[in-house]
């Protein structure tokens, strides 16, 4: 008798995010931060502000209005709008861009912008279908000669019996969905869905009426219910930018791509009036709804002026994203302008949004936040190791510790270890160096270097 043993794979491929552990702002019932929670660390008064500002999305209220995260680097800034689109709910768009992205010599500032907020505004749309669905008892596909190829044999038609709990029906199907019948290998006992309009088909999975000699090769379901042929709710989310692109593709893409063979990299103004009529018709028909998510845009003072106008005058449209902006500068001149002001914006721009301000770690909060960041890396870390972290992250910076942990981690793994020691930190520590560093290392080579 032959053994047959499961074995996994010798290597498996992991990519882990720099904020794929955050689950929320880490709130309690009344809105207070917890100091250690969602992922979370600290920033208490700022997660408390940034609950409310949710809470004031949930309720609508958070028309012509963005917000302003404003603190040095490292304080959690991203992290806090990760979160905050986290706590809006599960399927919510969060749509992440930097300041200096909008600047592309294919396309105007504006685009990219009006693209970024279209991604970031999802539309759940519910669509009742005719559809025939049942097992499959019999299945009969005719063949014959293509029109193009005598030689080569084609489906002409199927006949197909359907059967559920309740009723057993015989249809006749044309090429296009006897054609998909063969692709899918459909079979006796599969469970099917035809769509009565397109006839796009569904291989549901095997029923568990059937006797199959494959143990769990294909997922078991039961046979259907009720008649074969009856109207089904079908939910699924597109942002506005996929209808966008599915009304512009329909389109041709407009006189200069008709006439070139070049389709255009932005989307022509009317596309996008059409679909928002579109989406505003079925949302009053109770067909659709609108999903407003976040878009986070880091580094918001890289914005020129005319970008950040922009962004003022999407503030007071009636479809827009929950806009959060981030920045870690002071005062500074308002890109493509000699005039300074706080954080490189505007002073009407900045009148209108909610600012909330992050603060540097404690190194207790970092030692926590290190802590996470282990164990979501699937790393152990020695007591000492992690004191010499929370020091380096208290006397440099959270993302240079952060950094040192990683490259430590990975590391003691290369070498057999299960833990990351304090000498292992030490190592890599000495190797590799931080902002100050690298900048003394400058001014000692500066005649040096290449200019």
């Amino acid at each position: 008798m032959v053994e047959i043993e499961e074995i996994g794979s010798g290597m498996r491929l992991e990519r882990i995010g720099a904020h794929s552990h955050i689950k929320g702002l880490g709130l309690d019932g009344d809105g207070r931060a917890k100091v250690v929670a969602d992922g979370l660390v600290g920033q208490v008064r700022a997660r408390e502000a940034a609950g409310l500002v949710v809470m004031m999305a949930k309720e609508g209220k958070l028309s012509g209005k963005a917000v302003l995260l404003a603190g040095p680097p490292g304080t959690g800034k991203t992290a806090i709008a990760v979160a905050m689109a986290r706590e809006l709910g599960e399927g919510v768009p969060f749509i992440q861009l930097s300041g200096s992205e909008i600047y592309s010599a294919e396309r105007k500032k504006t685009e990219v912008l009006m693209e970024a907020m279209r991604k970031a505004i999802g539309v759940k749309i519910r669509e009742l279908r005719k559809v025939y669905e049942g097992e499959v008892t019999s299945l009969d596909v005719k063949m014959g000669s293509s029109p193009y190829n005598p030689f080569i044999k084609v489906p002409q038609e199927a006949v197909i019996n359907l059967k559920t709990s309740e009723e057993e029906k015989k249809i006749r199907v044309g090429p296009n969905v006897a054609r998909q019948l063969i692709e899918y290998a459909i079979s006796e006992g599969d469970v099917i869905m035809i769509d009565a309009k397109d006839g796009r088909v569904s291989k549901v999975g095997r029923s568990s009426e059937a006797f199959t000699f494959d143990l769990e090769a294909e997922q078991v379901v039961p046979r259907p219910n009720g008649p074969v042929l009856k109207e089904k709710e079908f939910v699924y989310i597109l942002t506005l930018d996929d209808l966008d692109r599915m009304i512009a593709k329909r389109r041709g893409g407009g006189l200069f791509s008709l006439l070139l063979g070049v389709e255009s990299k932005e989307i022509d103004p009317e596309v996008r009036v059409a679909v928002d009529q579109q989406v505003k018709e079925w949302v009053e028909e109770g067909r659709a709804e609108i999903i407003p998510g976040v878009m986070f845009i880091d580094d918001a003072h890289l914005m020129d002026i005319e970008a950040l106008s922009f962004i003022s005058r999407a503030m007071e449209s009636e479809l827009v994203p929950i806009i959060v902006m981030a920045t870690n500068r002071g005062v500074t001149k308002i890109r493509g302008t000699d005039i300074e002001a706080p954080f490189g914006m505007p002073l009407d721009l900045l009148d209108r949004l909610v600012i909330i301000t992050t603060e540097k770690y404690s190194e207790e909060e970092i030692g926590e936040i290190l802590k996470i960041r282990a164990r979501e890396e699937g790393v152990e870390i020695e007591e000492g190791a992690l004191e010499l972290l929370k020091k380096l992250g208290a006397e440099k910076s959270l993302r240079y510790s952060v950094q040192i942990l990683g490259i430590a981690g990975v590391r003691a793994r290369t070498k057999g270890e299960k833990k990351i020691t304090k000498e292992e930190v030490e190592q890599v520590a000495q190797r590799f160096s931080d902002v100050k560093e690298a900048v003394d290392y400058l001014k000692k080579y500066e005649s040096e270097l290449l200019r």
